[in-house]
């Protein structure tokens, strides 16, 4: 069950960035509509549901949310200088080489020496894939240079703030059910603090509402996979969406690429290390 939840943000965070571009705004509407949509959603799945909600859950999980908003309005701000086919794969690389770490190294996740050749094997193929897809995207004077080191500077934050939001909740044992209204106040908050003067409210808030429940189905499905399948494998798995945005980003939003087998190649790689990966559990 374990994995199946991991796939739920692979699937619909795959297609995130790509929805957020095609409603259109700044990174700080689209963020700021992610966060609309993420409250609204985090409501109804607690009336729903009626977890547990004691101060110290509610405090980490706001801390969380703060985190993803970090993370999140980084990542949107990257694609103006490298594009979204470019963006995604080099923050993913970035995540999965973080968060495997952490899960590894700190909390112990994988035990045995099978086990650890499994997963490193997977996680090498994800990354060889992240690499390869990047490679076969065309370069143009917006994503070299200058423009480029700012990309990368803004996804080395942007990657600090993912990994935040998902360790710390590891770290305190809680429950992704528990977890989910107090980090839409976190994620909410932030993402209206950091955005005030940016004209935060438009029509492409609104629209991103719609945005914030597509990210609000994988965030519940990741939260609810980390405690099964550990940090790991279930972020991992969740970042083989790559393959979506990638795609999405030369198919639907019309992104150039120099070297097309390079990209589809890459794809097949973080497909077969996603697979992989199902048997580290």
């Amino acid at each position: 069950m374990g994995i199946l939840y991991a796939l739920l943000p692979a699937i619909f965070w795959g297609s995130i960035v790509l929805i957020s571009v095609k409603l259109g705004g700044n990174a700080y509407q689209q963020t700021l509509g992610i966060t609309l949509g993420a409250f609204l959603f985090s409501i109804g799945a607690y009336v729903i549901k009626m977890p547990e909600l004691s101060p110290l859950i509610f405090a980490v999980s706001v801390i969380s949310g703060i985190f993803w908003s970090i993370g999140q309005m980084n990542q949107l701000s990257s694609v103006a200088f490298l594009g979204v086919s470019k963006a995604v794969p080099l923050s993913t690389g970035m995540q999965l080489v973080s968060t495997t770490l952490f899960g590894v190294m700190v909390f112990k996740e994988w035990q045995t020496m099978t086990v650890i050749l499994i997963g490193s094997c997977a996680i090498l193929l994800i990354i060889a894939g992240v690499v390869m897809t990047s490679l076969g995207q065309k370069k143009s004077g917006g994503n070299s240079g200058g423009n480029f080191k700012k990309g990368i500077i803004i996804l080395l934050i942007s990657t600090v703030g993912y990994v935040g939001y998902v360790v710390i909740l590891r770290w305190f044992h809680i429950d992704g059910w528990s977890a989910l209204v107090p980090q839409s106040v976190g994620m909410l908050l932030s993402s209206l603090a950091i955005s005030l003067k940016q004209d935060p409210f438009s029509k492409y808030t609104f629209r991103n509402i719609l945005a914030g429940f597509v990210w609000s189905t994988g965030n519940l499905g990741l939260l609810l996979a980390i405690p099964l399948i550990g940090v790991a494998v279930s972020f991992s798995m969740s970042q083989t969406g790559i393959v979506i945005s990638t795609l999405g980003g030369i198919y639907l939003l019309k992104e150039k690429a120099s070297k097309t087998s390079f990209v589809i190649a890459g794809c097949l790689m973080i497909i077969a290390g996603g697979v992989l990966l199902g048997f580290t559990k």
